[in-house]
Order: structure tokens, then sequence, then C-alpha cells
């Protein structure tokens, strides 16, 4: 049997589709599973265990419901027999169309329930990576065992670093900038024989940059914001002592390796998007305010993400402590 799996188009959303991968191994073996992923996240689909072919999707390339459908026609070649969509995107549902493959499963909210075969209901108040595993477990009617979000980087090079990552492609899970210096000064000051790295993607190195500037025991603190690829950043992850993170897919990326990861929460639902894997996670929010969680990708209420303004630093400093005390 031939597998195609249409992967999400968010770091967090690949990394918790591992778990979904795994399933489909565990239930069919002997089975080719190929993916799409978005050409951007190319580096990390690399890094998910039991796959045998990856195809990179270009949305520059193949624009639109015209593009979508003729980048599905190239992989038509490959007589897939089952196409599962993650993603529950019209887009996806044409791209699958496409392909030409036989059984075409998944859920659908934007009219592609015409172009799959099977339609599954998205489970109520479930976490991210119980509702992909849905989409098996309906299909399959068989209930998943050992489910686990998980990367593979091979032998890491311990670093020893704690790394912090302040950023978020949505404004309200990203660390204020007050906030963000006072917290990393205090950070190097209570952990004064520890080094750190404040990690990032290109765009959010002016940011890095600002929360850096006028920063204590700068010697202490190494700047990886926009210097790493998504290979290089596992690799960096894999080998820290721990990952101090909003909510973001970094904090997905550190849980998938087995780092210890402290998840700060503030506008998203940490019942439904939070690291899977429980081990070595500690999740934290100042739960101080009624609007918690909106879920919403900007603060229309103070401007601000002000339920990350109110994290408690020492609650922070203790879990810290917890797992640099162990490391």
């Amino acid at each position: 049997m031939k597998i195609l799996v249409r992967l999400p188009n968010w770091l967090g959303d690949v990394v918790m589709s591992t778990a979904f991968i795994a399933a489909v191994k565990q239930l069919y073996p002997s089975a080719q599973i190929d993916v799409i992923i978005k050409k951007e996240l190319n580096s990390v689909a690399s890094l998910i265990p039991g796959l045998n072919h990856i195809h990179q999707f270009s949305k520059q390339e193949y624009k639109g419901l015209g593009g979508v459908y003729r980048f599905g026609k190239t992989l038509r070649a490959q007589n897939y027999d089952l196409f599962f969509t993650l993603p529950d995107s019209l887009s996806s549902a044409v791209m699958g169309k496409a392909t030409g493959a036989r059984q075409r499963v998944g859920f659908s909210k934007e009219g592609g329930f015409f172009l799959l075969t099977k339609v599954c209901k998205r489970p109520l108040s479930a976490h991210r990576v119980d509702e992909y595993l849905a989409i098996l477990e309906q299909f399959t009617g068989k209930p998943i065992i050992n489910k686990q979000v998980k990367l593979d980087t091979g032998a890491a090079q311990p670093n020893k670093l704690v790394l912090i990552n302040f950023n978020s492609e949505a404004e309200s899970r990203r660390m204020p900038l007050d906030k963000g210096k006072a917290l990393l000064n205090l950070l190097t000051n209570t952990f004064a024989d520890k080094k750190f790295g404040l990690i990032g993607s290109p765009k959010d190195a002016v940011f890095i940059e600002q929360i850096l500037d006028g920063a204590a025991n700068i010697d202490r603190v190494e700047n990886y914001t926009g210097k790493t690829t998504l290979a290089t950043l596992s690799n960096l992850m894999a080998g820290a002592k721990v990952l101090l993170t909003t909510d973001s897919g970094p904090a997905h990326l550190g849980n998938s390796l087995g780092v210890p990861v402290i998840a700060l929460f503030g506008a998203g639902n940490e019942y439904n998007t939070a690291p899977y894997n429980k081990d070595k996670l500690t999740v934290l929010r100042a739960g101080q305010l009624n609007c918690e969680p909106c879920v919403r990708n900007e603060c229309k209420l103070y401007g601000i993400p002000k339920c990350m303004e109110l994290l408690d630093e020492q609650r922070i400093i203790n879990a810290l402590s917890l797992y640099l005390n162990h490391a």
C-alpha cells in the first residue's frame, strides 16, 4: 500500500502530526508512507521517523486553487492508495483529489467534503494531536495506542545551554518587550553559573536585539536568532539543558526532542495546543484575567498581551530550578 499524508502548514502543528505518522506506521507496517509539506518546513519533515518520500509544496510556485491542483497532478503517477489530509482546508482536499488517490480522508470545513471519500468528525475539546489521530481512528475503526510526538536528530552534542524563546507567530503569545528584558536579567542573575541562548527566526531579530539592549551578564548570553535553520535549531535544542519558551513552534520542537520544556501560556489554550509529551514538561499561565485564554492572535482588550505580562517570575525561576538542579 502507498499512503500520502498532507502535513499541516505551521511548525508546531507539523511536530504534533508526528504522532499521526507513527500511528499510520503502526496500523500499516508494510506501507510506503510519503508526505506533502510546505517547502519552508522541509527540514523538519526529514526528522520524522518512518517516512519514505517528502514532497515539497511551494505556494509561491503553485498559486491559488489552480496551482494546488497542478501540484497534486504531479503526484498522480505515484498511484497512491490512500490520502490523509491533516489541514481541513479546501485547498488540501483539492490537492488530494488531484493526486488520484483512491481513498481521501480528513476533516473539512471549507466545502472540500465533496472531494473526500471519507469526511471525519472533529472531536470536541481534544488536544490537536488527538484531533489528528481521530482521523485515523474513525477511518480504520481501531484505537491508537502508544501516542507520542517524536522527532529524531540522532546523537546530540551537549551544549549546556538554557535556551529561551520569547517569540511567537501570534502577537498575543509573544513576550512583551519590557517583561522580556526584566525576565532575562532575572534569569542570568539568578543562575549565575549558566549560559543562555536566545533563539528565533530572522524576522524576530529586531525584537531580540531590543531585548538584549542594555541586558546584564551579556557575556553569558548567546544570540542565535536568525542564525539557525530548523535542522540546526533542532540540534541546538537536542543538546540543551532546558528550553523556556512562549506558546509557539519551538515549544513543540523541544518537547518532541525530549528536552525539558517550560511553556508560558497566555492567549493560547494549553488543553488544545500545549506540547503533547507530559514528561519533562511544565506549563505556566498567569490565570489572573477573565479573558484567558482568548485564543486570539492579537490582544484586543489591552493592546499588549497582559496575560503574558502578568506571568509570575518566581514560578518561572522555580520551574527552571527543578530542571537545572537535576540536569
